[in-house]
């Protein structure tokens, strides 16, 4: 019974579903889906890509009374990214429903906009808890009519301190709703959160949506003076065209990218001390190829999906056994072969052995010779970002870009990579020979038969 018909859902979301092209339902969407679309609460164990986030949309928009304007449904999240790419998800399978409204309330992004958005109630709101409890103390949010809460990857929401603001959200809120839980992990503490905030829930424990067969692990144990060239080394000979590296703190992230970038390579940092179009910029060229490698934080790089990514690296080894399970389970996506480097120092050895512990069964050390660097590699993306300064607000779309790129720009369908479309600004991939070609080509000719200022990124 993995057939979406087989679910008593509104004939908009079947062909929603049909139209993004799900076939079956995914193991969680199955056990979670019945349930929740009785009402039911649930706690769901259930890992990024393992289709949690389709399977919690479908649930709120079908309860959904879209000739009701007040908020009826409240996704939290534990990051900006993952909540822009919750909000993209829900809108898909929104798109046959006529006049539903979303918002996207985030930290780090200014009050003022989010305040003129919440003139008129929205339907659904994903946000971060701390921008969410503040538009709820401020009044300019109203919970009064919530019919379903969502707390989505609840763990890392709780890592990151957001377990009183949560506590705070509940009780602004209508009293009676249904809570929906998901998380990576069943440990002690999501245990608590549920037993606070659900009623009688219905328990939904799915495997990780890889086989651990398609994801090979390799340990090196390195000296910490040789870690840089260490990963330089590797990088080199896996030649990374698409690689994520994790390190445990913000600094270690700036200096080795700007480090990997000297030596050659395509690499940008990711962290919770940018601002947020740099943060949203970075995953933009990470995602269309015009960056190789993105080193990050985990909280920076939580929520971020990926598809076809080949290769992580662990600079530092995670703190848990859980955090590493999560940077691995970023490559190997859909039955892909996926490899996952760890750098060990001697010290670190305990860590090590607390993952083997976890996996129930021995790691696969791999001695690694450390050679100096030899020179400078050039080992550059193969792709380079346009930035054109209008988007939504202009009424520009996708098909209005590659139109312009493919007609009098003269360049092919097949040189053109990912074209994201913002509020305020485009974002468009491009054959990284053929870049100066269309910016040439865009700066002369007209988009929409508008001109508008375009310019690289970086």
């Amino acid at each position: 019974m993995t057939d979406f018909r087989t679910l008593p859902l509104k004939p908009a979301l079947l062909a929603s579903v049909e139209t993004l092209g799900y076939a079956e339902m995914t193991p969680v969407q199955a056990q979670s889906l019945p349930p929740m679309l009785e009402g039911r609460d649930v706690i769901a164990q259930a890992r990024t890509g393992s289709g949690k986030t389709a399977a919690f949309g479908l649930s709120l928009l079908q309860s959904l009374d879209v000739d009701t304007i007040r908020l009826q449904a409240l996704v939290l999240c534990p990051t900006r990214e993952l909540a822009d790419q919750v909000s993209k998800a829900i809108r898909k399978l929104a798109a046959n429903i006529p006049n539903v409204k979303l918002l996207t309330l985030c930290g780090g992004m200014p009050l003022g906009p989010q305040l003129a958005s919440l003139t008129h109630d929205p339907h659904i709101v994903v946000g971060t808890p701390g921008r969410v409890q503040e538009h709820l103390k401020r009044g300019s949010l109203h919970g009064g009519g919530i019919k379903v809460l969502v707390l989505d990857e609840a763990d890392r929401m709780l890592d990151m301190g957001f377990s009183e603001a949560i506590d705070d959200i509940v009780g602004r809120i209508a009293k009676h709703h249904q809570t929906l839980l998901f998380s990576a992990t069943y440990a002690e503490e999501i245990r608590q959160v549920s037993k606070r905030l659900q009623r009688d829930p219905v328990e939904v424990t799915v495997e990780a949506p890889h086989e651990e067969s398609t994801i090979e692990q390799r340990f090196h144990e390195v000296e910490p003076a040789q870690k840089l060239d260490a990963l330089a080394q590797l990088l080199g000979k896996e030649h990374a065209q698409h690689a994520l590296v994790f390190c445990n703190m913000r600094k270690d992230v700036d200096a080795v990218a700007e480090e990997l970038d000297k030596r050659g390579f395509s690499a940008l940092a990711l962290h919770g001390d940018m601002e947020q179009r740099d943060r949203d910029e970075v995953l933009v060229q990470f995602a269309n190829r015009s960056c190789s490698i993105l080193v990050a934080t985990d909280v920076a790089a939580r929520g971020l999906d990926i598809a076809g990514l080949p290769l992580v690296v662990s600079y530092d080894i995670a703190h848990d056994p859980d955090t590493h399970t999560h940077r691995v389970g970023r490559t190997g996506r859909a039955g892909e072969a996926g490899l996952a480097l760890t750098l060990v120092t001697p010290r670190e050895r305990p860590k090590a052995l607390n993952i083997e512990d976890q996996l129930g069964q021995p790691l696969s050390w791999h001695p690694l010779k450390v050679a100096p660097p030899r020179g400078k590699q050039l080992n550059l993306a193969p792709m380079r970002t346009l930035v054109i300064d209008a988007g939504r607000q202009d009424k520009l779309r996708p098909g209005d870009i590659l139109g312009a790129l493919t007609g009098d720009a003269g360049l092919d369908a097949k040189d053109i990579g990912k074209i994201d479309v913002f509020a305020t600004r485009a974002y468009v991939a491009i054959r990284r020979d053929l870049a100066n070609k269309a910016l040439e080509r865009l700066r002369a000719g007209k988009i929409k038969g508008r001109n508008f200022r375009v310019r690289t990124l970086h």
